[in-house]
């Protein structure tokens, strides 16, 4: 007996080399026939004379599944371009396809020909069964089960019956072309539907060799997309979308998912799951469901959230700790030492009522609760997620689905790059081979590469930190000597003024370096020269997520665990660069900076975003009828108003998966500092539905369509994401909030029984003698006081071990780690 995985993977090989040899069977079992259809020799075709939506050739009865567009090439390899193109659609006819072109007279801009291709039957049924279709054998007799207990108070929220199951639900197999009578075979023109259509189309083409060049043989149309020689290929939309098509054209399902679930009016209607799967494929299907679960669960996320800031907002007068602050009898007697060196001058404890407050909001007892609900809710989001995808994986006949063949197909440019010929251990045959050798210094390359840009956006957050500490102090004298500020200084106190403006500036960084960043990790990535489409999309995918990780989340990490943490004490404070001296917390803590950083960005990406997606494509796509001679979609044929859209591209999913990733991080990572967060994401993700709906219907052109199982490498992303938010949430409650210092004071410290919190506030203080400051960091002006205070835990000036921690600190801090260790567990 042989080891089962070596068993396994040759029963793989053999599989996949048994598709490579039916495809090129039926190359000559098709050779032999002619195609049926030759370029029309007829006077040329009147436009008028046909119906400006017609997806059908001019006979009106073929039907168009593929669209290939080119236009002439004025330069030298003009003629090396046409001899492609010929021999491609020579070889595309041999596989049994039909091909029909429109003359560039017969476009709007008088310059796009246009090839249209249909499959005939034989062609369908062929490739059907190479690529392992499974088609309905026979109608399902089990019961839907549409029935919940909450049906009836759930009924304004389901689509109708018609659009929510478009299709009856059957039993499947594999399509065998031998055995087509065990088939429900009614009407062969709609038997296989158009999102099958196009993906067997797609196929053909991707594998339909154009010539020998080099002494190599060349084929796909991605090489000849690259190379220009064609200018766009796609699959026709049904129909256009603002209205239903009109006989003899099929069902517009194209407009029924615009009517049902891309209007903005429809945001708290459920997706019609089935018809985006029937219509775009079942990649693009099982996003919208993973987008669509994700929003559902971040309903109850947002509730809790919701009920934490409102108890924190109903119990702010009630807080012991601001009411202190406020008190002119206690905070305005407390002298707090300088924040920064010479022009910074003492001020009163009380200057920071209102901002101790709006902390209050955030940094109460409903933080713990609410840090370890969102521990639970992150680990049950990813298990019903996988309970979600395995019942998706069923009711879409995915279960025994294998990748799909174009992902495991060489990419053109592994080929080209390829100088050795290497046989393949398990399948015997001469495959393309890169030695490792000739890999090696594109790796050191890309890995260089990521590197230097992460060490990029960390040198950019210290340049917004220097400009922190740079302005800080000219905030302070400004807002301290300007006396038309006297009436906001109240609650725009210098540390608020200096967060926003540095919050707002890091945004805009951020921006500017992830918009050149995509840009060079695509570069890089094809220099790595993946082997197969798969190996591309993972390097990708793993380049992007690092980098957009630290770019988005470096100065939330930078305020919730090291702001505030290594400053010292007056007297002996640290230094950046030996210039700057580092920031310090308010008295209640960095927790309100760390939510007006999360809020500025997430909010600032989400709103961007939205905004980015809805208007680009709308302003290219006007721009592109501009130039064709006209604003109106309803003037030219239904092949040029798509060849007008907008391409979805075969990152396009990638970067939607990206978007959702960045925002769980938002939502999970630093969620104890702004309970409100689950809230903005789902009040986003509800926006972001329709406006992702909105533009894959009307805005581009239709992907073909792909199989898919899962969310791919993003599920393990979000499960290494959701580990860590457990340990940034416990160490945000632990050393961002107030929350542990003040139980330690309640239980060990406190000696009224009455009022327990009573003197926290000046617990919390430590005591500096004025005179022990160094003459060049003292404020210039004398004063009638001799201590200042500074919020730390620190022996006074009269003990032997002044201004050395005391005992409470290391109580503090044995609670701090016990905390985490705790949640941790928990």
């Amino acid at each position: 007996m042989g080891d089962p995985n070596v068993l396994e993977m040759v029963q793989e090989e053999e599989r996949r080399a048994s598709r490579e040899e039916r495809f090129f069977e039926v190359n000559e079992d098709l050779n032999s026939r002619e195609s049926s259809f030759l370029i029309s020799e007829e006077p040329r075709f009147k436009k008028d004379e046909q119906s400006k939506d017609s997806i059908f050739f001019r006979d009106g009865i073929r039907q168009i599944d593929f669209v290939l567009s080119y236009v002439d090439d004025i330069k030298k390899e003009a003629e090396l371009k046409a001899e492609r193109r010929k021999e491609f659609e020579q070889n595309l006819r041999k596989t049994g396809l039909e091909l029909e072109i429109e003359d560039k007279m017969n476009s709007e801009d008088g310059k796009t020909y246009f090839v249209k291709i249909h499959a005939p039957w034989e062609v369908l049924v062929t490739y059907a069964e190479v690529l392992g279709i499974k088609m309905p054998i026979k109608e399902s007799d089990i019961p839907r089960a549409d029935k919940t207990p909450f049906s009836c108070m759930l009924g304004p929220l389901k689509l109708p019956r018609n659009v929510k199951h478009p299709h009856a639900e059957y039993f499947t197999a594999q399509f065998t072309r031998h055995r087509q009578e065990l088939f429900l075979i009614e009407d062969e023109s709609s038997f296989f539907p158009s999102s099958s259509r196009n993906r067997i189309v797609y196929y053909i083409l991707s594998r339909c060799p154009f010539g020998i060049e080099d002494g190599k043989k060349r084929f796909g149309i991605e090489r000849l997309l690259n190379s220009h020689t064609y200018s766009s290929a796609f699959p026709l939309h049904d129909g256009q979308y603002w209205k239903p098509s009109e006989p003899p054209n099929p069902v517009n399902e194209r407009y029924t998912l615009c009517q049902n679930w891309a209007r903005f009016s429809y945001f708290y209607k459920e997706q019609p799951f089935n018809l985006i799967r029937d219509y775009y494929g079942e990649k693009i299907g099982i996003y919208f469901v993973f987008l669509g679960f994700y929003t559902e669960m971040l309903l109850f996320a947002a509730i809790v959230g919701l009920a934490c800031f409102i108890y924190g907002l109903l119990s702010m007068h009630d807080n012991s700790s601001s009411t202190e602050i406020c008190d002119p009898e206690i905070g305005g007697q407390i002298i707090m030492c300088p924040l920064c060196d010479v022009m910074c001058d003492y001020w009163r404890l009380n200057s920071t009522c209102w901002a101790s407050k709006f902390s209050h909001l955030f940094d109460n007892e409903s933080t713990v609760f609410f840090a370890i609900f969102m521990g639970i809710w992150v680990t049950l989001f990813l298990e019903f997620w996988k309970q979600r995808q395995a019942r998706l994986e069923y009711e879409w006949d995915l279960v025994d689905f294998e990748e799909e063949q174009q992902q495991l197909q060489l990419r053109p440019e592994f080929e080209a790059m390829c100088t050795h010929r290497k046989v393949n251990a398990v399948t015997k045959e001469v495959e393309p081979y890169l030695p490792l050798c000739s890999r090696i210094p594109w790796y050191f390359l890309s890995g260089a590469t990521v590197t230097l840009w992460m060490s990029l956006v960390i040198a950019c957050m210290v340049a917004v930190i220097v400009y922190r500490l740079s302005v800080f102090a000219t905030f302070a004298s400004f807002m301290e000597s300007e006396a038309s500020l006297k009436h906001v200084r109240s609650f725009l106190t210098p540390q608020i003024t200096t967060s926003l403006t540095g919050s707002c500036l890091n945004f805009i960084v951020i921006l500017i370096l992830n918009f050149f960043y995509e840009r060079i990790s695509a570069w890089i990535t094809k220099m790595e020269i993946p082997r197969t489409h798969q190996e591309y999309e993972s390097s990708l995918t793993l380049k992007m997520f690092l980098f957009q990780f630290v770019n988005f989340y470096s100065s939330c990490f930078y305020v919730a665990f090291f702001k505030g943490k290594f400053v010292g004490y007056p007297g002996k404070y640290t230094y950046l660069f030996n210039v700057w001296r580092s920031e310090e917390c308010d008295p209640g803590g960095c927790l309100v900076e760390l939510t007006t950083q999360l809020t500025i960005i997430m909010t600032g990406k989400q709103v961007f975003g939205n905004i980015k997606e809805a208007i680009y494509p709308l302003v290219l796509n006007w721009w592109r009828r501009r130039k064709a001679r006209t604003n109106s979609e309803k003037l030219y044929s239904r092949w040029e108003q798509d060849h007008d859209l907008e391409t979805f591209g075969s990152l396009g999913l990638f970067y939607e998966y990206l978007e959702t990733v960045i925002q769980f991080g938002f939502v999970t990572l630093f969620v104890a500092s702004f309970p409100l967060a689950p809230l903005l994401a789902l009040l986003n993700n509800i926006i972001e539905i329709r406006v992702d709906a909105w533009k894959l219907t009307t805005q581009y052109r239709r992907p073909v369509a792909a199989k898919a199982h899962s969310i791919g490498v993003w599920q393990d992303i979000l499960y290494g994401m959701a580990v860590l938010s457990v340990a940034t949430n416990a160490f945000i409650v632990a050393f961002t909030s107030d929350m542990i210092p003040r139980l330690v004071y309640y239980y060990a410290y406190s000696k009224n029984a009455i009022q327990p919190m009573k003197g926290y506030v000046n617990n919390s203080l430590s005591i500096f003698l004025i005179a022990d400051f160094p003459n060049h960091t003292v404020p210039s002006e004398k004063r009638d006081f001799t201590t200042c205070r500074y919020r730390d835990y620190r022996n006074p000036p009269d003990h032997e071990e002044k201004y050395f921690h005391n005992m409470q600190y290391w109580h503090v801090l044995a609670a701090k780690m016990t905390f985490i260790i705790i949640m941790e567990c928990v």
